[in-house]
């Protein structure tokens, strides 16, 4: 495409055998929330509350995949893509999470129709087993605080192994369980809305135990391919100053290490000074540290902290100093040679324990009409896109080893608390209709594929 950003020879070879990706997660993109015994998750709770979505939106219709997953293969066939990252809703297969549960045959042969879909247009299905739709009934009973919650999670994901293990053989088990922990129970801004801070941390035990569960589960149904999707960022001190380190230790401590030192190494970091004790038994982190064949790995923007001496939390999110900023504002900068930064230390601190890494989420959102009648231009995201494959090359050159790419996300979707305020997609979906429109980037993303593998 004219006036787009292209890459160098040098550059398409770094990226040649990249596997290349998009992804979408079921409460975002499937609506259908009532029909064909889908039981209620923590997500339609949190979004039946008034003012805990910016827009009042409740994802439903929103994208439609339920109805219209067909044309999601399309988009993707039409694409070029390798592979397609979507998520299994806990609730349309086991709608309560209890054990005395038969599994929900509509909800399987719906995941049953997409994985042939997906075959069938030459696309390799990746599903998610979690991304966030834990069942009602098991939050209730204490959610990720109860260790219960990992023996329901089991049986779900033996219910789904034992319908597509025949088909699929690339899993993710869990999705970024730092923003279930840290988000959703401990400040409250995603579900399931609790403010527990630093109480709220045996969640991350509970569902790093469930990824070794399901991967185990997934190994004896023939999986090749089984990895958590952690989301990571690279913490940055607002200044030199000796306080804003430390802030900063503490919160990639918290956010980073919290989760890759049990997945990687078998072992937590020192939790001391944060006063915190995990629930831990034996054989668990034998468990948590199964070696996983890649390491997905999330990743939109660095975080700049600043030193605080009162408050809940030892330092304060702030803006990066001359950093651009996506659709989301000034907490979400744009700083793409933090990516290669961050991968050059994770390749640092872990050494022959890091498995090659899949990129299994990046992306921006921009203001965007909710309607539009042409492919809408979309030079920011394609910019965005570039840049961060740019700094991907330079952390290959480093000797970082990467496996694959995926955009988030192949769809405008429900963008969680900020509801449809927030687009992401490489395709236009005009909320009311559901109808479809490629935006600039499926293009310059279909040409890279393409220019890739000549």
């Amino acid at each position: 495409m004219a006036g787009t950003p292209e890459f160098a020879p040098q550059a398409l070879q770094a990226l040649n055998g990249l596997r290349f990706s998009t992804a979408t997660a079921a409460f975002q993109i499937e609506g259908a929330r009532t029909l064909d015994g889908r039981g209620r998750s923590i997500w339609d709770d949190f979004v039946d509350v008034p003012g805990n979505v910016l827009d009042s939106s409740a994802a439903d219709p929103g994208p439609d995949s339920y109805h219209r997953s067909a044309e999601d293969a399309a988009l993707l066939a039409g694409l070029g893509a390798d592979r397609y990252r979507f998520s299994i809703s806990w609730v349309r297969i086991i709608p309560d999470g209890q054990r005395s549960t038969k599994p929900n045959a509509a909800g399987l042969d719906y995941y049953d129709r997409v994985v042939d879909e997906l075959l069938a247009a030459g696309v390799t299905p990746e599903p998610t087993l979690y991304h966030w739709d834990l069942p009602t009934e098991l939050e209730v009973a204490g959610g990720w605080l109860n260790r219960d919650t990992v023996h329901r999670f089991g049986e779900y994901v033996e219910a789904v192994a034992n319908r597509l293990g025949d088909r699929v053989r690339h899993w993710y088990t869990i999705n970024e369980p730092a923003s279930t922990s840290l988000q959703g129970y401990a400040l409250g801004e995603l579900a399931p809305g609790h403010t527990m801070l630093f109480d709220a941390l045996p969640t991350v035990h509970h569902q790093l135990l469930a990824h070794g569960t399901a991967a185990t589960i997934l190994r004896e149904h023939g999986a090749q391919q089984v990895a958590p999707a952690i989301n990571h960022s690279l913490i940055l001190p607002e200044t030199d100053e000796d306080a804003d380190h430390r802030a900063a230790t503490t919160l990639d401590l918290i956010f980073n290490r919290f989760f890759a030192d049990p997945l990687l190494l078998g072992e937590y970091p020192d939790l001391e000074a944060l006063g915190v004790q995990m629930p831990i038994r034996d054989g668990d982190m034998e468990l948590i540290s199964t070696p996983c064949d890649v390491y997905g790995f999330n990743y939109y923007n660095p975080t700049t902290v600043r030193s605080v001496d009162e408050g809940p939390l030892p330092f304060d999110m702030v803006p990066t100093p001359g950093a651009a900023t996506t659709g989301f504002g000034p907490l979400w900068p744009i700083r793409p040679d933090t990516l290669r930064d961050f991968l050059i230390d994770m390749r640092t601190r872990y050494g022959s324990s890091l498995p090659p890494i899949v990129i299994s989420e990046n992306g921006a959102s921009f203001p965007e009409p909710e309607e539009c009648t042409e492919p809408i231009r979309d030079d920011e995201r394609i910019a965005y896109l570039h840049d961060h494959l740019l700094a991907l090359t330079e952390a290959i050159a480093a000797g970082v080893p990467i496996a694959g790419y995926t955009v988030w996300s192949l769809l405008d979707n429900f963008e969680w608390a900020d509801g449809y305020t927030q687009r992401f997609g490489l395709v236009h979906v005009n909320m009311t209709t559901g109808q479809r429109t490629p935006k600039s980037s499926y293009e310059w993303y279909r040409n890279l594929i393409a220019a890739v593998r000549a």
